[in-house]
């Protein structure tokens, strides 16, 4: 199969959302005066966040209520006394800051960029996404970045998929596919807009849905053996 379009999700498919949010964390709270310690701040933020992240998905919570109600559920539970949105703002300052690539990110980006068009399509927030893309001078590698909180639509929903087919010229559904980690967005995603799909899946997790994503990777490098693609010297 040629592949024209490669279109790639952001956290934890190139670069590392679980290293950047324990450095935002850990950072937030210490600017705020509050002894951090990671199995009770971190851990129980993580939980908040991953449900709201999924409420996001499916339409029942926007991007900015999301933002600042993960801290004020965190306060609630932790009783910690925080002012949620304050608490947000500066989390997200420290948040767009961590840019950490996934092992063999850029190498691959570099490998791929000369023989294909790259896309972002992310369910992130805008200031995050593009603070590390542009910590990381990864723009130019990308035709568009496409995110969903400027868009108003996000992963799984189809429309999200063909407003970025548009921006970017492309019609043939048949030479793109969706990289990503996600299955519940990004491989849901590329099914429900009919495009092939890649599971980036490092940690070897179980699929307990009835998703048959086209290809599964644990490691990027793994791409240059689905799309035939030449190390970059």
């Amino acid at each position: 199969m040629k592949y024209d379009l490669l279109i790639f999700d952001i956290d934890r498919t190139l670069l590392d959302f679980d290293k950047a949010e324990e450095y935002a964390i850990e950072e937030t709270i210490g600017f705020f005066n509050i002894n951090y310690k990671k199995s009770y701040h971190l851990e129980n933020y993580k939980a908040i966040n991953k449900k709201l992240w999924e409420d996001f998905e499916q339409g029942l919570i926007s991007a900015e209520k999301l933002k600042s109600e993960r801290f004020r559920r965190l306060s609630e539970k932790l009783n910690l006394g925080l002012d949620a949105k304050q608490f947000s703002d500066k989390y997200l300052e420290f948040l767009a800051e961590g840019a950490f690539f996934v092992d063999g990110a850029l190498e691959i980006l570099k490998d791929l960029y000369p023989e294909h068009k790259l896309l972002v399509i992310t369910n992130g927030l805008s200031k995050v996404q593009h603070g590390r893309i542009n910590k990381l001078a990864i723009n130019d590698y990308f035709e568009e970045i496409i995110i969903s909180e400027e868009v108003g639509i996000a992963k799984p929903n189809p429309e999200l998929f063909e407003y970025s087919f548009t921006k970017v010229g492309h019609k043939d559904k048949d030479t793109a596919i969706i990289i990503g980690d996600s299955l519940s967005s990004d491989i849901q995603g590329g099914v429900n807009f009919g495009i092939d799909t890649c599971w980036f899946n490092p940690d070897g997790k179980s699929n307990n849905t009835e998703l048959n994503p086209t290809y599964e990777i644990s490691r990027l490098h793994q791409l240059k053996d689905i799309l035939k693609v030449k190390k970059v010297s």
